[in-house]
């Protein structure tokens, strides 16, 4: 595992919509399937922190399931790490975990470490936007999951697509509130879409660029 440290990275974009960045209980949520499954990953009280329920996620990588072995990721938002910890866990290649909390990028080491999937993943210290204005390699499935309480799905979107950093038929998760609907590169086609609650969660997939 390789840990990376932005030293100079913008602020994330300002909170303005009226979603509030929810304070979430310390506890921990568990992986829901694959050679991880029962594992618990630690979830500190921190502001904006709000990992993906449970159902969602086995909703979600029953959706991925005949794509996931093998796949490379990137959890660009990751937080704990829940869902490319997820992924690693049902068969993906790797993930680069992007975070911009000192805290949460040492807990998510060492989670990875205690997991001992460590040589699967890469974790860096960096804001997601700031980390995809740098060119880097692309990848076949995308978790973007901002928080809540900033408009950062459009940007963050528009930018994975300047980069190339979702590969052509590849696919980009993205979880928003349910009566939001980002706008989304032209050529990322809706191929599954949920709700749970006040949560959309969908996937596109990576068109040719017409």
């Amino acid at each position: 595992m390789r840990t990376f440290n932005a030293s100079t990275r913008p602020r994330a974009a300002p909170a303005t919509m009226h979603h509030p960045r929810r304070k979430h209980s310390a506890g921990a949520v568990r992986i829901v399937a694959g050679r991880l499954r029962g594992s618990r990953i630690p979830v500190p009280e921190q502001d904006g922190l709000r990992p993906t329920p449970d159902r969602v996620r086995e909703t979600l990588f029953n959706w991925l399931a005949p794509t996931i072995e093998g796949v490379r990721c990137l959890d660009l938002f990751a937080g704990t790490g829940a869902l490319g910890i997820e992924a690693i866990s049902r068969g993906a290649a790797w993930c680069t975990f992007v975070e911009r909390e000192r805290a949460l990028c040492r807990q998510l080491s060492d989670t990875l470490a205690r997991l001992r999937v460590a040589d699967a993943a890469e974790v860096v210290q960096a804001d997601g936007l700031a980390w995809l204005a740098a060119p880097g390699p692309a990848y076949g499935l995308v978790f973007l999951d901002p928080p809540f309480g900033t408009d950062a799905w459009e940007a963050a979107a528009q930018a994975i697509e300047r980069g190339g950093r979702l590969a052509e038929g590849g696919v980009a998760y993205v979880e928003s509130p349910r009566e939001v609907q980002p706008r989304l590169p032209a050529n990322w086609t809706l191929h599954r879409e949920g709700h749970a609650g006040a949560v959309r969660f969908a996937l596109h997939r990576r068109g040719a660029v017409k």
